[in-house]
């Protein structure tokens, strides 16, 4: 197994964090790692999600939704091929701190076959894209004027 973490504190409501972070449809506006995703927000259901780590080649992938957590948790599973090989759970993660202000964690779990020959490459790319992500994050739900330009409730069925 091998694992990324990254967190940034953030001056937002728990609130206002979460509608920035499920509202994919703004993704392609703002984000520079997860460039998009489709489906729906509901435990058990599968996303599409298309990634651009920093210096690697786009990648799709169609997770499985583990935990949704309004305000609090959005974590999902995603697999290369099949379970086994190359496996990874993505969470999000929203703590409130206090006087307005949040700690956003974005982390990943991954374990399989493969692993061990991606290390270097999960460490350099997916860990600068998280952090992309993270300063990304930070700045919209920072700056609600950024949010209006693209708002869309996020997608629930």
């Amino acid at each position: 197994m091998h694992q990324i973490e990254t967190e940034i504190d953030i001056s937002a409501t728990a609130e206002s964090l979460w509608s920035v972070l499920t509202n994919f449809s703004a993704y392609p506006s703002w984000n520079p790692f997860i460039r998009a995703i489709k489906g729906s927000i509901e435990a058990g259901q599968r996303l599409t999600v298309s990634i651009q780590p920093s210096g690697g080649k786009p990648m799709k992938f169609r997770p499985k939704v583990l935990i949704v957590t309004p305000n609090t948790e959005l974590r999902w599973l995603g697999h290369l091929l099949m379970p086994g090989i190359f496996d990874g759970e993505h969470y999000f993660k929203i703590a409130p701190l206090g006087n307005g202000r949040v700690r956003f964690t974005q982390g990943e779990r991954f374990s399989g076959l493969l692993v061990g020959m991606a290390k270097s490459s999960l460490d350099r790319g997916t860990k600068s894209g998280f952090i992309a992500m993270n300063s990304a994050i930070k700045t919209r739900a920072e700056n609600p004027a950024t949010q209006s330009q693209t708002a869309k409730p996020p997608v629930t069925q």
